[in-house]
């Protein structure tokens, strides 16, 4: 993921104040929830990042918007301050980042898991209890599948890719075979 140097700026600059008040979890929920709104409602996010309407005019709806929310002083004021500076349109990208930031902080790493079906919750609670253990921190799984490996799984944690699947497998036992290291 390729971050824009605004985005990381604004999200370690709430990071930093969450940190000093201890609320950088919630202000990272609040953020996200401003964000999924903008993203379900295509006009709002239009009309609040369009500088086609004045300042004066967006801000009047994005205070219209904070009212209806309990979102924290902090929160309200941070995308106030987006939207007066022309950056309100990058807060998906903010929140993403931001979300990178706290779980640094919480010591948690996102592994994408791709199965070829379905998998058991059971089966993932084992496999995520051992991912924690191989990397030593906790481990938040995002779960896809992808019929074309076959079987077994591949997780990918950063960098870090961990392939176990029939096709790699596969290709695998293709390659040996080609060498001639056949047994």
């Amino acid at each position: 993921m390729k971050v824009s140097k605004i985005a990381k700026r604004y999200a370690q600059a709430l990071l930093e104040i969450g940190k000093e008040d201890g609320n950088y979890k919630q202000y990272g929920e609040e953020i996200k929830e401003f964000a999924d709104l903008c993203s379900k409602n295509k006009e709002l996010f239009y009309v609040l990042s369009s500088p086609v309407f004045s300042v004066d005019e967006r801000m009047k709806v994005l205070d219209s918007i904070l009212e209806k929310t309990n979102f924290s002083q902090i929160t309200k004021n941070f995308l106030r301050v987006l939207l007066e500076r022309g950056r309100i349109s990058s807060i998906k990208e903010i929140v993403e980042y931001y979300t990178k930031l706290m779980y640094e902080v919480l010591g948690i790493v996102k592994a994408k898991v791709i199965t070829a079906k379905p998998i058991k919750k059971k089966t993932l609670k084992r496999l995520v209890k051992a991912l924690e253990k191989f990397t030593s921190k906790k481990i938040e799984p995002e779960v896809e599948v992808d019929e074309s490996i076959i079987g077994g799984v591949i997780v990918k944690i950063g960098d870090l890719i961990l392939d176990g699947s029939i096709t790699a497998q596969l290709k695998g036992l293709k390659e040996s075979i080609k060498r001639g290291e056949y047994r």
